[in-house]
């Protein structure tokens, strides 16, 4: 059904369409958001980058008895004096599986292996290091206390406890947590369905000559990496030309099929960019301009129940969108919890051109110089340079209000090699 913007309804009081600085453009967006209803029970073997969509709860103490933590002698400390040496009688062995019966009196201990259940009235173990065993007895110095190298019952995780809670991306680590609790299944979200494509009639499929003027569509293959990497199952729907009935057709497939729909190019005031006016019928365009650098024209909206990000057509500006706005809102959309992208200060080792009046995300590689972390830009930042993304490992975040950098200053940087 063809929606009427209506703007007025939801904007909040300091918005601006042209003109969202970035940190609000981020906020508007994920506030907005909803994670995906439906879920799925998959064994562990297939939960892998899989998001949790209900807390594991601990069925059981883990550990689930006291043990040692290492080989060693058990006893009572009690029955250690409280200066000079005490010698004890050895009466067995304690096997990690196989408890301890026996009691154990005054004067005696029982030597350990890792893992093994503590025997009753035991409360201290000294690793073998530390004692001097001959003859079926063992001699253990001073200075020892209760409860050292014990790992006591729970400790890990306590029954009834959380054991993973509900939007966490499972890792290897939590498919062993799993397999300890016994538990062989568990509930994530299905996957998110993004659906991309690129407009404009200069661009040219992968594996077809270049005519006058034309380029290669690069732009579906980085949205399809970074999709992939997180975890979205993408539908790729190739190019759409230029023309507002085509981009329509378009825009109504993919909000059909997908829970986000990410385009590329056609977003800026020129004659030929339809995509915001055609959003404008489909559904509600929110904001269509950041003040940013990189990726000013970018629009953001809805199209019945699906998403919409409009993203720029040069190649690093598409990146730079996706990286800080599309990706939190993909992991909003979800279930995952919270992950921003992490951001340190570190010495600029060389100048940097920048106005005051918005944010910049230029392409910078973090390195290690003389023990110390710096960062150096990739040379030429403009937005049709994808070697520039290709050589980078980080975005050198420059403020809305900062000016020009000179060497030697300090600036924020945000590392994405291996983020996404």
């Amino acid at each position: 059904m063809t929606q009427t913007p209506d703007i007025l309804r939801i904007r909040p009081d300091d918005y601006d369409p042209e003109d969202m600085p970035v940190e609000r453009a981020r906020r508007f967006i994920v506030e907005r958001l909803e994670p995906v209803a439906d879920t799925e029970r998959l064994p562990i073997l297939q939960s892998l980058d899989r998001v949790l969509a209900a807390d594991v709860i601990s069925p059981m103490n883990v550990p689930g008895h006291d043990n040692s933590a290492m080989d060693g002698y058990v006893l009572r400390h009690a029955d250690l004096a409280t200066s000079g040496a005490t010698t004890l009688e050895v009466v067995g062995t304690a096997y990690a599986g196989k408890p301890f019966a026996r009691d154990i009196g005054a004067g005696q201990c029982v030597r350990i292996m890792t893992g093994a259940p503590i025997p009753a009235a035991c409360d201290c173990v000294v690793m073998q290091e530390n004692v001097i065993a001959a003859g079926g007895r063992a001699t253990v110095g001073p200075g020892h206390r209760v409860g050292q190298n014990i790992r006591r019952a729970g400790e890990d995780l306590a029954q009834g406890g959380t054991a993973l809670a509900a939007g966490r991306l499972l890792r290897p680590s939590d498919l062993g947590l799993l397999a300890s609790l016994g538990i062989g299944e568990v509930e994530v979200r299905r996957k998110l369905r993004v659906a991309i494509f690129s407009t404009g009639d200069e661009l040219v499929p992968v594996g077809q000559p270049l005519g006058d003027g034309q380029v290669h569509d690069s732009n579906r293959y980085s949205l399809h990496g970074l999709l992939a990497r997180l975890g979205c199952e993408v539908l790729d729907l190739g190019l759409v030309r230029d023309d507002p009935a085509a981009l329509e057709a378009a825009l109504r497939e993919a909000a059909s099929r997908a829970d986000a729909v990410i385009t590329s190019g056609g977003v800026s005031v020129g004659e030929a960019d339809f995509t915001r006016q055609v959003m404008a019928r489909l559904g509600t365009v929110l904001f269509w301009k950041i003040a940013m650098k990189p990726g000013r024209p970018l629009a953001y909206g809805e199209i019945g129940g699906a998403q919409f990000f409009g993203l720029p057509g040069n190649p690093v500006s598409v990146m730079v969108t996706f990286y800080q706005f599309v990706r939190d809102a993909l992991l909003r959309l979800q279930g995952r919890s919270s992950e921003p992208l992490p951001t340190f200060v570190v010495r600029c080792v060389a100048p940097l051109k920048k106005a005051p009046g918005r944010t910049e995300f230029q392409r910078g590689v973090l390195h290690l110089e003389g023990g110390e972390w710096v960062v150096a830009p990739t040379g030429e930042q403009g937005s049709g340079i994808l070697s520039s993304m290709s050589r980078a490992n980080c975005f050198i975040v420059l403020e809305q209000a900062r000016g020009r950098v000179d060497a030697g200053e300090s600036v924020s940087v945000q590392p994405f090699d291996g983020i996404i």
